[in-house]
C-alpha cells in the first residue's frame, strides 16, 4: 500500500478519517502496519502490502463462499495475457484508455488485477482495486511496480472510500455474483464524484435461458459445493468438448460469418468470440461458470433502472456478444 492511499479512504463504520501507522516499508510500499479511525477508533491491519477491511464486514455465508471460490480461482489462473487487454476494452466500450488518464479510478472486484494493471499503465492518477477474496495477494504481486496502483481487500458493498472520492468507477463481471447486485452498484456510485463516470459489464438474461435453466441449477446444487482441487480437473474435462467445438466449428464461423451454416450455430456470438482463445483460457471460463455459488442474469431494463436510480445521465447500454450487457453513465 502506498502512503498516499489513506487520503482517499474512510472508516467503514463511521466514515471518519483514517490514520496510517506504518511498521514495515519496502520500495515505497507499506507492507505491514495499521489504519485506525480517528473518530471511532476502529482499526484494520495492513498485511503483505494490502490493507484488510475484512472480518466482520462480510459474515453472510454466500459472500464467504463466493470469496473463497474466486480467491482460489484467481490464484490458480493467475497468468496475464495480451488478449486480456482487448477483452477489457470490449467489456467497457465506449470507454477508451485515454479516458482514464489523470483520473482517480476505482475497480470494484479486481480479482488478480489484470484490469487494474492496464488502467494504471494507461496513465490514471490513482487506481484502487478492491476485492473481498484472497486474490488481492495475486493482484498486489502483479501491480507492485506501479506507483499509481493500490490494492485493497474489502467488501464491495461497504467500500472503505470517502464518498465522491473517485472520477471513474468500473466493475467487470463482478456485480452479478453479489448476493444483491444492485447494492454493489449503488456502493460504486457513492464513490464517484458528481460529473464522474460509472461503467459495468454484467451477464444478460436475454439469450441465456439455457445457462439459467441448465447450468445454473447444476452450479448451485453441485459444482459450487465441490472442493476447488476437485472442481479444477472436472472443469478441465468439461472444457475439452467445448474446446473441440470452438476449433472445429466456431473458429471457422468467426472467419466466415456470412456462411449459411455459420448462422445456424447456437450461441454463435459468444462462442465465436472465444474461439481463438487458448485451451487454458477456455478451461478458466468453464471453471468460472461452475465455481460461483450465485450468478444473476440481468435484463437490459433492470440495468438501465439502476443507472437512473442513482441519477446518471448520458447512459449508454449495448448488448455484448448477444449474452451480456455493458453500460456506462455519468453521475
Amino acid at each position: 500500500m502506498r502512503p498516499s492511499l489513506p487520503e482517499l479512504l474512510a472508516c467503514t463504520e463511521c466514515h471518519g478519517v483514517l490514520a496510517l501507522s506504518a511498521r514495515e516499508v519496502e520500495d515505497g510500499e507499506v507492507m505491514t502496519g495499521e489504519l485506525r479511525c480517528a473518530a471511532c477508533g476502529t482499526s484494520w491491519p495492513i498485511r503483505a502490502g494490502v490493507p484488510r477491511f475484512v472480518g466482520t464486514l462480510s459474515t453472510d455465508a454466500q459472500a464467504r463462499r463466493t470469496a473463497r471460490a474466486f480467491g482460489w480461482e484467481w490464484q490458480v489462473f493467475s497468468d496475464m495475457q495480451g488478449y486480456h487487454e482487448r477483452q477489457f476494452l470490449d467489456w467497457i466500450d465506449p470507454v477508451r484508455p485515454e479516458d482514464f488518464s489523470g483520473r482517480i479510478v476505482l475497480e470494484g472486484g479486481c480479482g488478480k488485477g489484470r484490469h487494474t494493471t492496464l488502467v494504471g499503465r494507461w496513465g490514471a492518477k490513482a487506481v484502487i482495486g478492491v476485492d473481498l477474496s484472497d486474490a488481492v495477494d495475486v493482484a498486489f504481486a502483479h501491480t507492485r511496480g506501479q506507483a499509481n496502483v493500490h490494492i485493497v481487500q474489502a467488501d464491495l458493498r461497504r467500500l472503505p472510500l470517502r464518498p465522491g472520492s473517485c472520477d471513474h468507477a468500473f466493475s467487470v463481471g463482478v456485480l452479478h455474483h453479489l448476493p444483491d447486485p444492485q447494492e454493489g452498484f449503488r456502493s460504486l456510485a457513492r464513490a464517484v464524484k458528481p460529473g464522474g463516470r460509472l461503467t459495468v459489464w454484467v451477464y444478460g438474461a436475454e439469450n441465456n435461458g439455457w445457462i439459467r435453466h441448465v447450468v445454473s441449477p447444476v452450479r448451485r446444487t453441485l459444482t459450487s459445493r465441490l472442493p476447488p482441487p476437485v472442481l479444477y480437473p472436472l472443469s478441465g474435462v468439461a472444457a475439452v468438448p467445448l474446446w473441440a467445438a470452438l476449433r472445429a466449428l466456431y473458429g471457422p464461423a468467426s472467419r466466415r460469418p456470412g456462411a449459411s451454416w455459420a448462422r445456424l450455430l447456437p450461441y454463435r456470438g459468444y462462442l465465436s468470440y472465444i474461439s481463438g482463445f487458448p485451451f487454458r483460457e477456455v478451461h478458466h471460463i468453464v471453471h468460472d461458470h461452475l465455481a460461483a455459488p450465485v450468478a444473476f442474469y440481468l435484463r437490459r431494463d433492470e440495468l438501465e433502472g439502476w443507472y437512473r436510480g442513482v441519477g446518471a445521465q448520458r447512459i449508454t447500454l449495448s448488448w455484448h456478444n448477444q449474452n451480456s450487457w455493458r453500460a456506462h453513465g455519468e453521475l
